[in-house]
C-alpha cells in the first residue's frame, strides 16, 4: 500500500466527480417536480408516489452496487472503472427523464416510472463506486477531510453551475420554462459536461488503501455491518439532513414560482435570472462558502461538535423563513444564505465520518468492506431524500395545489410551511441522532494508528 499524500490536482479530480454528479442531483432536487407536474402534466401525488416506489427501490439497489464494487478487480481498481464506464449512460438516461414523450396520461406515467427508475439505478452505479473511492484514496484523516471538502466545493459548484444555467438555457432553446423541447436541450448541454467530468475524475485519482485482509464473505460483511453503531447514528442523521435539504429544495421553485410576487427578471453574470435563480444560485454560493469553513472548523472542535452546531442553527433560521412574507426579497436571499451556509458544511463532515465508520468496522471486526460502508450511507441519503421527494407531492396535494393556476391560501401557505418549519423538523431529528456519536478525535487517532500499524505489519510479511 502506498501511503503518499494526495496532491491538489487529485483533490480537484476527486472533486470533479461530485461537480458532474451533482449537477443531475440538484436539478432533480429543485426543478423535478415541478417539471414533471407543470410541463410533463402529471398530478403532485402521483409524482409523490412515483418518487417513494422508485428510490425506495434505488435506495436497496445502493448496497447492491457497492457489494459489487468491493468485488470488482481491474488494473484501475475496484472503484474507478464505473467513472469511465457509466459517465455516458448516465447522460443519456438523463436527457431521456426530461423527454415529454407523445403519449396519453397513462403512457406518461409509464415512461416517468421507467425512465426515472433507470436513471436513480444508472446514478447509484456511478456515484456509490465514487463515493467509496474516498475510503481509498488515502488513510490520513486530515487528507479524507479536505478530499471530503474539495468534492462537496465542486458539487456546490457543479449545482449552482447548473442552477445559473438551467432557466436560461430551457428559455434559449424552448421559449419559456414550459417548453418540453427546452428542458431536452438544456439537459442534452448539462448531460456532455457530466461525462467530461467524470472521465477528469476517472484519470487524475488513484487509489492506495488496500484492506489488511482482503475478503469477500456476504454475510460477514453484512454482519460487521450491523455491529457498527457510529454507522447506524450517521443513517439516522444523514436521513434527517436529506429529508431537510429535499424538502426545501423541493418547494423552492413553488415559493417564488405562486407565491412570491416580483417575478422581474435581472441580469446575473451576462444571463437574463429570476428571484427564483437568485435565491438558487445564492443558496449553492453559500453552500461552497460553509464547505470551505467547515474544515478548519471541525479541525479545531471536531466533527460532531461542528456538526450539532450547524444542523440546530439551521433548524432555528428555519422557523424564522415562516415568518417573513412575501416583499421581503433581501431578508429571504439573507435567511436562504445563513441556511444554506449550515446545511453545505455538513455534507462533507458526514462523508468524512463514513470514511471513518470503514476504519472502525476494520478496528473492531479486523475487516473491510468499504464499498458495502459507502453504498449503504448513499442508501440513507437516497432514503433522505426519498421522504423528502415524496412528502413536497403528498403535501402539495393535501394542501389543494394545482398546476399553472392562481393557488388558494391553503396552497400557499403549505408551501410556506415546506420551506420553514417541515425542514427546520427535520433538521432537529438530524442533531437528535449524530448527539450519541461515538468517534471523537482521541478514539479516531487511536483507530488511525492501530490500523496503520497493522498495515506495515502486513506489508512486512508480505514481502
Amino acid at each position: 500500500m502506498s501511503n503518499s499524500k494526495v496532491s491538489i490536482s487529485e483533490k480537484i479530480g476527486y472533486g470533479l466527480g461530485d461537480a458532474a454528479s451533482s449537477m443531475f442531483w440538484k436539478i432533480f432536487s429543485m426543478y423535478l417536480m415541478i417539471f414533471y407536474t407543470d410541463v410533463f402534466g402529471l398530478a403532485p401525488a402521483v409524482v409523490g408516489t412515483l418518487f417513494l416506489i422508485t428510490r425506495i427501490w434505488d435506495s436497496f439497489f445502493d448496497p447492491l452496487v457497492g457489494i459489487l464494487g468491493d468485488r470488482t478487480t481491474t488494473k484501475w481498481g475496484k472503484f474507478r472503472p464505473y467513472l469511465l464506464w457509466v459517465a455516458i449512460p448516465f447522460a443519456v438516461i438523463g436527457v431521456l427523464t426530461f423527454y415529454v414523450p407523445d403519449f396519453d396520461a397513462k403512457g406518461k406515467i409509464v415512461y416517468a416510472y421507467i425512465t426515472y427508475s433507470l436513471m436513480m439505478m444508472v446514478y447509484s452505479l456511478i456515484n456509490v463506486p465514487y463515493a467509496s473511492l474516498l475510503g481509498v484514496m488515502s488513510s490520513d484523516r486530515k487528507d479524507r477531510n479536505s478530499l471530503s471538502s474539495y468534492r462537496m466545493i465542486f458539487a456546490f459548484g457543479g449545482s449552482l453551475l447548473a442552477l445559473w444555467l438551467l432557466e436560461p438555457l430551457i428559455k434559449y432553446f424552448g421559449g419559456d420554462m414550459n417548453a418540453p423541447q427546452g428542458w431536452f436541450w438544456a439537459i442534452v448541454v448539462f448531460g456532455i459536461i457530466t461525462t467530461l467530468f467524470f472521465w477528469g475524475c476517472f484519470f487524475l485519482t488513484k487509489e492506495r488503501i488496500q484492506p489488511v485482509n482482503e475478503q469477500n464473505n456476504l454475510k460477514e460483511d453484512l454482519k460487521d455491518l450491523w455491529k457498527n453503531k457510529p454507522w447506524w447514528i450517521l443513517l439516522g442523521a444523514g436521513v434527517g439532513a436529506l429529508v431537510f435539504n429535499s424538502v426545501r429544495d423541493g418547494a423552492a421553485v413553488y415559493y417564488f414560482k405562486y407565491y412570491f410576487e416580483n417575478q422581474s427578471t435581472f441580469s446575473l453574470f451576462g444571463m437574463e435570472n429570476t428571484p427564483t435563480s437568485l435565491y438558487l444560485v445564492l443558496g449553492q454560493a453559500a453552500n461552497i462558502i460553509g464547505v470551505i469553513a467547515v474544515t478548519p472548523i471541525a479541525n479545531k472542535i471536531g466533527k460532531k461538535t461542528t456538526f450539532l452546531f450547524a444542523m440546530l442553527t439551521a433548524a432555528v433560521l428555519s422557523v424564522f423563513f415562516f415568518y417573513l412574507d412575501r416583499q421581503n426579497l433581501w431578508l429571504t436571499m439573507t435567511l436562504q444564505a445563513l441556511i444554506s451556509m449550515c446545511a453545505g458544511s455538513i455534507f462533507p463532515l458526514i462523508w468524512s465520518m463514513y470514511a471513518d465508520s470503514a476504519d472502525y468496522s476494520e478496528y473492531t471486526q479486523g475487516r473491510r468492506a468499504t464499498g458495502l460502508v459507502f453504498s449503504a450511507s448513499s442508501m440513507s441519503q437516497k432514503l433522505g431524500w426519498t421522504i423528502g421527494g415524496s412528502l413536497t407531492g403528498w403535501l402539495l396535494a393535501i394542501y389543494g395545489f394545482q398546476a399553472n393556476v392562481a393557488q388558494t391560501e391553503g396552497a400557499l401557505h403549505g408551501i410556506k410551511l415546506m420551506l420553514s418549519i417541515f425542514p427546520g423538523i427535520a433538521a432537529v431529528i438530524s442533531v437528535l441522532f449524530i448527539f450519541f456519536y461515538p468517534l471523537n478525535d482521541e478514539k479516531l487517532t487511536e483507530i488511525e494508528q492501530e490500523l496503520n500499524a497493522r498495515r506495515a505489519n502486513n506489508s512486512t510479511l508480505e514481502n
